[in-house]
């Protein structure tokens, strides 16, 4: 069994195979992390992420290992945990990245209830149940962690938690819960020195986007993106590693905008 003198902290990253995940788990890599590298189908992007987190490691002492796992399934999440601490002998930090888009976008009137089913499930009940494991294992081991600030649970939900759209309402309904999700554990875990956040990507280049690139690359020409740009995996994960590092000590439960100002109310 790995510790955390030879690891480093060791953080799980859902959906860390590409996009935002890989975009967290490169910049916790540099920051001196060892990663679980969660996937649910295509190992080889897995195994690339993990080759890059290498590349960008501090010491050749931290770990990268790819854990397969359908976060959305109750015997992946607990298989998920339970290889993740066989595999590295603890866990200091949750980033609960991996979610699904609607396969097809279509109006309200339109929308069926196995793509609701499918979202709820991957986005919203997956990553509930994957914290209350990783909470419980904290709870009852009574280890000390090794990172900074404590042990840390990030949870990555989107514009769209606040933001309505029509077209992919189950989207939105599982993202906006999930955003309720990370207030609970806040408050749940803020006694016992365990921070919780929430970041809010806005519009991000990534595969959930492609096919509305075009779309979306002509609404932020007009000026939909105050900052005037797509958001990037690494802008996700510079937020991620800065709040891992411990630089955020005393703001349990925030809601931090990753969206280049999208979230602006202007006229």
């Amino acid at each position: 069994m790995a510790t955390a003198r030879k690891t480093g902290p060791v953080v799980l990253v859902t959906g860390a195979g590409r996009g935002l995940g890989r975009g967290a788990a490169l910049q916790l890599a540099a920051a001196g992390c060892s990663i679980a590298v969660n996937y649910v189908r295509n190992r080889a992007a897995a195994e690339e992420t993990v080759a890059l987190c290498r590349q960008a490691a501090l010491s050749r002492q931290q770990r990268f290992h790819p854990v397969q796992a359908d976060i959305g399934v109750k015997a992946d999440r607990a298989r998920l945990v339970a290889e993740s601490l066989a595999r590295f002998g603890r866990i200091d930090a949750l980033v609960n990245n991996a979610g699904v888009a609607p396969k097809i976008r279509v109006d309200l009137t339109e929308a069926t209830e196995e793509s609701f089913e499918e979202l709820i499930r991957i986005n919203l009940q997956g990553p509930h149940f994957l914290t209350q494991a990783v909470v419980r294992h904290w709870l009852a081991a009574k280890s000390r962690p090794a990172l900074p600030s404590g042990f840390m649970v990030i949870f990555v939900t989107s514009i769209s938690a606040d933001a309505a759209s029509l077209n992919r309402g189950d989207y939105c309904i599982s993202k906006a819960g999930l955003s309720m999700v990370a207030k609970l554990w806040a408050s749940r875990l803020a006694p016992h020195g365990i921070q919780v956040f929430e970041l809010r990507p806005g519009i991000m280049a990534t595969d959930m986007t492609a096919a509305v690139r075009s779309r979306y690359e002509k609404l932020i020409a007009k000026g939909l993106v105050p900052q005037n740009r797509w958001g990037t995996a690494e802008d996700v994960g510079l937020a991620v590693r800065s709040i891992v590092t411990g630089h955020f000590p005393f703001s349990t439960g925030a809601v931090i905008p990753i969206d280049g100002g999208l979230h602006l109310p202007r006229l």
